[in-house]
């Protein structure tokens, strides 16, 4: 049914959930997975006529976002792993999520993108928007959205 699986995570527990059920799928159809977590780059333009931060520093928060990142799909590699899953373990460095999502399932040929809902309502959903939504709206590949 399904050959490559990509599974978008930020870590939290429902995505949690999402990455759970992924594997599952993917142990049950014999599909490779692709565990993705996208990184955001550091916003200079935020802090403009504020908190000057010097170019070191902003390295090194980028660093760590970036390990952070890294070791959250490794947890997904491995619990993957020790469920027969073949995994490939990536991030991506980008503020458009949604964007990335979609071009990390396009670059690895997946067939199936796996993602969490946060079930934002109401304000919180207008100011903060949906990735999960985006994915939905712009993907030409299935989107699985678990709650």
């Amino acid at each position: 049914m399904y050959q490559r699986i990509l599974v978008a995570t930020d870590g939290s527990t429902l995505s949690k959930k999402a990455v759970n059920s992924a594997i599952a799928l993917a142990a049950l159809t014999g599909a490779e997975l692709v565990a993705l977590k996208v990184i955001p780059r550091y916003p200079q333009s935020y802090f403009e006529g504020g908190l000057a931060l010097q170019a070191a520093e902003v390295s090194r928060v980028e660093k760590q976002w970036a390990e952070d990142g890294q070791s959250i799909v490794d947890a997904v590699q491995k619990t993957a792993l020790a469920k027969g899953v073949k995994t490939k373990a990536i991030t991506a460095k980008s503020d458009l999520v949604s964007e990335a999502i979609i071009a990390a399932a396009k670059k690895h040929k997946c067939d199936l993108i796996v993602m969490a809902s946060h079930g934002r309502r109401g304000i919180k959903r207008l100011l903060l928007g949906s990735e999960t939504q985006l994915v939905l709206t712009h993907s030409h590949i299935p989107v699985l959205v678990l709650r």
